[in-house]
């Protein structure tokens, strides 16, 4: 109970009332297990049942205890996916069981997690809830490149994007992103690098722009694809990434990244 405490009044009162939970919402980070936070390994540990995406990878899920419920709720872009509504009245189900629940989304549950429509569907069951947050994938991506997401000089600002919306490829502030220096973190963006591209060069942008894209960040088989705007879509093309890829505007990544990955995979 003291979990949900201190998330605050709204997370309190649904604790007091809720003959049932909490469930708790749980970041699993970009994918390697070392970043995952002491919380999130224990509640993943003493769950009853883990709810979990497709991103969250087999050494995390090992994590939980003989016995627990594993239920793959993942989104395929372009593919079979759990409808969202689904994937609500499921952990509100197994919730009102009595049983201890974990939302287990990768990264952070509340960078692009959905994470809002299923607390609202636990508020609307009567069910208590917990964020637990994690390391997300933008934060994984720049450490990748060797780079800071933010630089005294360079940006004032960082923009977390998202390329694709309900209604399809998301519009931005293509003016404020054109412009010298800005950076952003672009989610779910391999697909929209031509819309991307387009809209950015339109309002002015470099052609010369560096864009990083960082395939599977954090994992053993993490991938840095180095471009500039105008070559973007045809380095994703050749480099044909499979696994999760961050795009990072405006930063290209230091020559030393490789050698401290390497370092980092020695340890």
């Amino acid at each position: 109970m003291r979990d949900i405490a201190r998330n605050g009044t709204r997370g309190l009162q649904a604790v007091e009332t809720a003959p049932c939970g909490p469930v708790h919402l749980v970041g699993a980070g970009p994918g390697d297990p070392e970043l995952l936070t002491l919380r999130a390994a224990r509640l993943i540990g003493a769950a009853d049942v883990v709810i979990h995406d497709r991103l969250v990878g087999a050494e995390i899920l090992a994590l939980a205890r003989d016995g627990a419920v594993l239920l793959d709720v993942g989104k395929t872009p372009y593919g079979r996916s759990w409808k969202q509504d689904d994937i609500n009245a499921l952990i509100v189900s197994h919730a009102r069981t009595g049983a201890s629940v974990v939302r287990l989304k990768g990264g952070d549950p509340a960078v692009f997690g959905r994470m809002d429509e299923e607390i609202e569907a636990l508020d609307a069951a009567g069910v208590g809830w917990a964020i637990v947050p994690g390391v997300t994938s933008a934060s994984a991506g720049a450490a990748a490149l060797g780079q800071s997401l933010t630089k005294r000089g360079r940006n004032k600002s960082l923009r977390i994007l998202t390329a694709h919306d309900v209604e399809g490829f998301a519009e931005q502030d293509w003016r404020g992103l054109a412009r010298p220096g800005a950076t952003a973190a672009i989610y779910m963006g391999a697909r929209a690098a031509a819309f991307l591209r387009g809209r950015l060069l339109m309002h002015g942008a470099a052609t010369d722009t560096p864009v990083s894209a960082v395939e599977n960040a954090s994992r053993a088989d993490q991938r840095v694809i180095a471009a500039t705007l105008i070559d973007l879509p045809d380095a994703l093309a050749a480099a044909a990434p499979t696994g999760p890829v961050i795009l990072l505007l405006g930063l290209a990544p230091r020559s030393a990244a490789v050698e401290a990955l390497n370092i980092r995979e020695a340890l």
